[in-house]
This record gives structure tokens, sequence and C-alpha cells, in this order.
């Protein structure tokens, strides 16, 4: 599977993905502009901009004019934000690729920002906001990123507050898109049935003409903990929604790797340690994952799970014991060996589709990462020993990094100190 990366002359980056016998094509635009890259008084601004760049162009004035004009041709398109970044992409048949180009370039360059359709998205994304509140393991993610970073763009909700939102100008949009939506921190990403230089020479004629200014530069991360750290907000369900996890790593450490496969002893498939304990064992919760995020500048581990309120302390504790577990005592090859094969098996799977190899190539890209192709990280994978995946756990694995994070009925906090012990 090979990529070419080119460095067009007013500094965007384009990553090609050739696949000759894709029945598909994907472009795909991604930007260094995060809700990191806000001030206080903007939080949110970045996810609404996304919004934004749906509503009109000079070329396609409303809203519609952009929908209809993918939706005929069967194109899948969508938008979305991170704390690092906000991409936009399509996705159709192979022989519509000059229109996919041609749309995702326009929403990028030239969005128009009307002020009506910046009023009537306000509602949408309070909305959007209130839903996600609405839903407790969903909201219990960002409890756990308050928590741990607190008053710091790490800390605040990508999409921000009704508040803030209900008091964004079309002058902040204008402003904040000049500052960052720029071509030395773009990256255009285009994988199927395209050459590479097909893909180069539509994509410097679609891209032509975009700011070249300097990109401006985001806050860093704080990180202060020296104990335990738990929050609760208390509703009335009937689960427990927790968070339960430890400061790690950012994108570029060396450890990355160990962390990913201690990642995968625990919660890759229902064969995993935790998937066997907490549903087969201890059949305490429908649904349990493990996750690690990598960010430029910092890296949290987490596991989470919903479960009765009366059986909140058992689980926790049961956590706890895997994670001590990891840290004092290896793997034993045969676990090992499959939690590796696991892991490279999925994503292998996982990149199967036009779409997959562009997220793949273009969140290494936009995150400034060496780009590595599959077969590469496999041989990461495959390089990691249990010693390793033990240092990993005796590094992040103590009290003092732990944070908790539930939303619903729980202990008392006092008794959870007591339990956050390893």
């Amino acid at each position: 599977m090979q990529f070419h990366k080119t460095i067009l002359p007013n500094g965007l980056r384009l990553i090609v993905v050739p696949m000759k016998e894709s029945a598909t094509v994907t472009v795909m635009a991604l930007v260094e502009a995060g809700s990191k890259y806000e001030t206080k008084d903007i939080n949110g601004l970045s996810h609404f901009l996304e919004h934004m760049c749906f509503k009109g162009t000079a070329k396609r004035p409303h809203a519609i004019d952009i929908s209809r004009e993918l939706d005929a041709i069967g194109a899948q398109y969508n938008a979305f934000t991170s704390q690092e970044f906000t991409g936009y992409f399509a996705k159709s048949a192979k022989q519509h690729f000059q229109k996919i180009l041609s749309v995702v370039s326009d929403i990028y360059l030239h969005p128009s920002f009307p002020e009506p359709e910046i009023e009537k998205e306000k509602g949408v994304i309070v909305e959007e906001i209130n839903m996600y509140r609405d839903l407790p393991q969903k909201h219990v993610q960002d409890l756990f990123l308050e928590l741990l970073y607190g008053d710091q763009p790490a800390g605040w909700n990508i999409a921000g507050t009704p508040e803030r939102v209900r008091a964004l100008s079309r002058a902040d949009f204008v402003a904040y898109r000049e500052k960052h939506y720029v071509s030395g921190a773009t990256t255009v990403v285009v994988a199927g049935a395209v050459s590479p230089e097909e893909a180069r020479e539509a994509v410097a004629r679609a891209f032509e003409g975009m700011s070249t200014s300097a990109k401006h530069p985001k806050i860093t991360v704080v990180e202060n903990q020296n104990a335990p750290s738990i929050r609760i907000e208390p509703r009335s369900l009937d689960q427990a929604h927790f968070v339960l996890g430890a400061r790690s790593f950012n994108a570029y450490d060396k450890l990355l790797p160990a962390l990913k496969v201690m990642a995968g002893a625990l919660g890759a498939g229902m064969s995993s340690r935790l998937f066997q304990r907490m549903r087969e064992e201890l059949g305490i919760c429908y649904y349990v994952k493990t996750d690690n995020d990598a960010l430029t500048d910092h890296g949290f581990f987490t596991v989470s799970a919903g479960v009765a309120p009366s059986r909140a302390e058992e689980a926790l504790r049961a956590v706890l014991a895997e994670f001590a577990r990891l840290r004092d005592e290896p793997l034993s090859e045969e676990e090992l060996r499959k939690v590796k094969d696991c892991m490279v098996g999925n994503m292998y799977l996982s990149l199967e589709s036009t779409d997959e190899l562009a997220e793949f190539y273009g969140m290494q890209e936009v995150l400034r990462k060496e780009l590595k192709q599959p077969d590469e990280i496999a041989k990461e994978i495959e390089k990691v020993d249990s010693k390793d995946i033990q240092e990993i756990a005796r590094l992040i694995f103590k009290p003092e990094r732990l944070n908790l994070a539930i939303v619903g009925q729980a202990p008392a906090e006092m008794r959870l100190q007591e339990v956050l012990t390893l």
C-alpha cells in the first residue's frame, strides 16, 4: 500500500493513496485548527465554523446547493472537529473525483458565513450540546477532560457552551479563519482510483490562491497532578457511567506502541481481560472499553463502563486490579501473541475503503507525525514484549496519576478516594 506525499508551491501538503482497483475516491481536507487553538471567549468556534462551511459559498450560495450537488452523485460527505484539527471530506464513485474535489475545496476556501444562517445554526449547535449532555456515556468523557485539564483549552468542551455559542458573531468566524485556515496548516488527502499526477494537478488548481499567512499557535497544555483526582456529577440514572484513567504520553513518544499493546490486552476484543472480567465473570456491565488518546502535547489512557450504582465500587476495584496485574505480572507469550494478532488484524480490516485510508494517512500528517504505512505499524507492534508492557504499566498506573469521573449515582467521594489505590 503506497502513498505519495508532495508539498505544493503554496505550502499545502498533499498525500495521494492510489488504489487502481477501487471503485471509489475520497477527498479529505484537514486543518490544524481545533478547540485547543481557541481562547475562552470563543470556545466552540472551531466546531461552529465547521458547520458554517456547509451553509454557502460565493459559487454555491445556499446549503441546499452544496447538499443537492453531492446527493445527485450519491456522495457521502461530512466534517468533524477535534481538539487538534478540523476535517472535511467527500467520497464518491471514482468518475466524480473532480466534482467532489470542487465542492470540498470550495467549502474549505470560500465559506460566506451568512449572518442569518449563523443565527439559525446557533440553535442547532445548542441542541447538539444538549443532546450529548443527555447521553451520560458521552458526557462523562467530557467531564473526565475537565477533571484532567481544568480551565484550559484541553479541558473545555469542543462544542463550547450554549452561552458562548450564542455570543459568537460573524466577525469571530472571519478572524479565526484568517488566523488558522492557511496553506501551511492544511493537508489534503486523495485516496482511491486516481493517479498521483492527476491528483496533484487537480488539487493544486483547486486550492490555488489560498492564504499563505503564518499559522497562529495554540496554548501548550499544562499538566498538574500529584494525587488521585475525582469528579462526580450526580444524576438520577439507572447506571453509574464512569471513566477511570491516567495521564500517559503525547503522539510522538517512543513508548506509544507498547501502550497500544497494553490497551489491547485490556480491551481488544471479547477475549480481552476487561471484557472477560467485567462481563463474563462479574456480569457487571454491558459495555466496557479501553482508549488511549495521544495528542501533540499530552495524552491519556482510559477505561469506560456503565454499571449499576450499587456495584460501582466493585467495578472500579476490578479495573484497578487489572491495572495492577499488568504492572506486576508479565503477559504470557500466548496472550501477547493473541493481542498482537488481534490488533494487526483489526488495523488491516479497518483500512479496506478509501475514506478509511484517507483518514489513516491524514491523521498522521495533520499531527505532524512521521508518515507510516500499515506494515510499519505492524512491525512496531510486533517488537513489543511483555517487559515493555510492564514498564508502561509501572509508569502510568500510579495513584498520583489516577483520575475518575462519574455521571450518575456514585459512592461518596471520600470512599472513592480510598478505592483509588494500586
